[in-house]
């Protein structure tokens, strides 16, 4: 099975590609009433127990580079859908 998520490109541009053992993300929120949201997600994995979950860099105009270890990748979709800058998130199964 694999978590696949949707968005309203209007509120955030998101990508994600494999580096490793990790999951690299690019994120640029682009609507004002969502600014803040990227910011409580990054102190959310800032202030759990382990160091190395979630990793987020934040540059100019709103945008971030996060760096999620795999086994936490559902945890920070669902940050991002339960802050709703997802619109959908759900399980598809793989084809073999």
């Amino acid at each position: 099975m694999k978590l696949i998520y949707d968005w309203n490109p209007n509120i955030i541009d998101i990508s994600e590609s494999e580096v490793l053992n990790d999951i690299e993300f690019y994120i640029k929120v682009l609507s004002p009433s969502h600014f803040e949201d990227m910011r409580i997600i990054q102190k959310i994995f800032d202030s759990n127990h382990v160091i190395t979950d979630v990793l987020v860099y934040t540059y100019t105009n709103h945008e971030y580079r996060v760096i999620v270890r795999k086994d936490y990748y559902g945890d920070f979709i669902l940050q991002l859908m339960k802050y709703r800058l997802l619109t959908k998130v759900e399980w598809k199964k793989e084809l073999p």
